[in-house]
């Protein structure tokens, strides 16, 4: 370096000026090759709030976060009701089936107990159709007029069941042992020669009894011909009741 007139050289001092000019350059240096340097310094600061708003938003506490976890909550939920949806569903679709089975069971078991009931009603009325017929058929029986042999046999069966409907007293062993000792049997026979005969009123057919007995002890709805087998027959055994008792006791004329 020169020398220059009245100046002196300080070593020192000339090592400290170095280096303050140097770190001057520097930084001038920095500041002018990094052109905008406050821009940089804003958009280093605008990226350094996105990264704390990022972690922000990230945080458990953040509206994002609680809107997912509110989501995923209610889907949750939506899920568990859909299960619970499907569980009751099925619940009552097994208890609809259940209905349906009993429901099956009652009507068949009605449907056995409707035809036994069916069946014992046409049984019963069948039974009483044929206890009405029955009944009928004896009535009809009972109201129709019996047939009997024109013989001694059936006038005295018929005599019997006109005696009976009056009360009137009398076996066919007895009827028939005085017809025969009286008649021989001959409903036309006549005793023209005993005292009756003689007083004008002759005994006459199978018991022989005479006009006036025969009409004092006729009985209604016989004939009033006392010749007639039947009609001699009741009116005499009417009379032996009256006077004997019974035709069983008389044994002789009567």
């Amino acid at each position: 370096m020169p020398s220059i007139l009245g100046y002196v050289r300080n070593p020192k001092f000339t090592r400290i000026s170095a280096a303050g000019i140097s770190a001057a350059g520097a930084a001038a240096l920095a500041f002018t090759v990094i052109p905008g340097s406050a821009d940089a310094g804003d958009k280093s600061q605008s990226a350094a709030k996105k990264v704390t708003a990022s972690q922000n938003s990230s945080s458990p506490d953040s509206p994002r976060d609680r809107a997912e976890l509110k989501a995923a909550k209610q889907g949750t939920l939506d899920s568990d009701v859909q299960r619970s949806g499907d569980v009751v569903a099925a619940q009552k679709e097994g208890v609809a089936k259940q209905k349906a089975v009993a429901s099956e069971r009652a009507a068949a078991v009605k449907e056995q107990a409707d035809k036994k009931i069916a069946a014992a009603e046409k049984a019963e009325k069948e039974r009483k159709a044929e206890a009405k017929a029955k009944a009928s058929r004896a009535a009809k029986r009972a109201a129709a007029k019996p047939t009997y042999p024109n013989n001694l046999d059936g006038w005295i069966r018929e005599a019997m069941a006109i005696m009976k409907k009056h009360n009137i007293p009398g076996s066919y062993e007895g009827i028939k042992r005085n017809i025969i000792r009286e008649s021989g049997g001959n409903p036309n026979a006549v005793n023209n020669w005993d005292i009756n005969a003689q007083n004008g009123t002759p005994s006459k057919g199978l018991l022989q009894t005479i006009k006036p007995t025969f009409d004092a002890y006729h009985v209604e709805g016989t004939s009033t011909d006392m010749t007639d087998p039947v009609a001699n027959i009741v009116a005499a055994c009417n009379y032996a009741a009256d006077r004997y008792g019974s035709m069983d006791n008389v044994n002789s004329a009567y």
